[in-house]
């Protein structure tokens, strides 16, 4: 394993998500985790004592926000950026979770088999949005790793789909324009799907849908009630949006 960058003061910001519940190192130039990790940590639904993973889990925005709501669980955090995955480490032992968050130093590229773990109950990721340099202009290098997916979307599922056991769940999130190519890349492998479309406002098309499927699943596909997550004037945030980003509530399933 390469030696872990040291991280400096001057390029970390000290930040809090869940309402507060949960204090978060990360680094200034990087991803940094939004929206988009708390709608994920929120669709978590995992059951007491299961088995967790989190493919490019970054600072670990998503990962520590869903070990905060489900705290009878277990969780392990893949990150292949060597200071992102020591800032996630050192965020789980801030946050005295050290003992049920593991996070690895490893690639999605990487086989599943090679990580020597056990297939996992529920498996997560917040993909990388784009596979294409010419869709649009280049990221700073910093955020590269989470704005371009070297080997496409179809590297995230085939990954997920390996650490998911037989029956277990994959929760994603992506943008709403992926969603014909992320069902049928996890549909050989997975059905039961759910969709949930997430709109900026009421009268706007969604930017973004969460999507849940079990492995081996056959039940019919669902497209569940959008959430809105802005009003058309006043509050920041719809009262739903709200207790969701604040971790009163979660994003229910089927």
């Amino acid at each position: 394993m390469e030696p872990v960058p040291k991280q400096t003061d001057a390029s970390v910001t000290q930040d809090h998500v869940l309402g507060g519940r949960v204090a978060l190192r990360q680094g200034v130039n990087g991803y940094r985790a939004g929206m988009d990790a708390a709608l994920l940590a929120a669709a978590c639904d995992a059951p007491p004592g299961a088995r967790v993973l989190e493919a490019g889990c970054g600072a670990g925005g998503a990962l520590l926000a869903a070990a905060a709501r489900q705290p009878s669980a277990h969780f392990v955090g893949v990150e292949r950026d060597p200071a992102a995955a020591a800032l996630a480490r050192a965020n789980a032992a801030a946050n005295g979770m050290e003992a049920r968050v593991d996070i690895l130093n490893a690639d999605i590229a990487t086989p599943f088999s090679r990580l020597a773990r056990a297939p996992f109950d529920l498996v997560m990721a917040n993909p990388p949005f784009f596979d294409d340099p010419a869709a649009l202009r280049a990221p700073a290098a910093e955020k590269r790793g989470a704005w371009m997916a070297d080997g496409g979307l179809a590297a995230w599922t085939a990954f997920l789909l390996k650490a998911a056991r037989e029956g277990g769940t994959i929760v994603m999130i992506h943008r709403a324009d992926r969603l014909a190519d992320l069902l049928a890349l996890l549909a050989p492998k997975a059905g039961s799907f759910q969709v949930r479309p997430v709109h900026p406002r009421a009268e706007a098309p969604a930017k973004r849908v969460l999507v849940r499927a079990v492995k081996t699943g056959k039940a019919p596909l669902a497209l569940l009630p959008p959430l809105v997550m802005h009003p058309a004037q006043g509050a920041k945030h719809t009262p739903q949006a709200e207790a969701i980003l604040r971790g009163e509530t979660a994003l229910a399933w089927l």
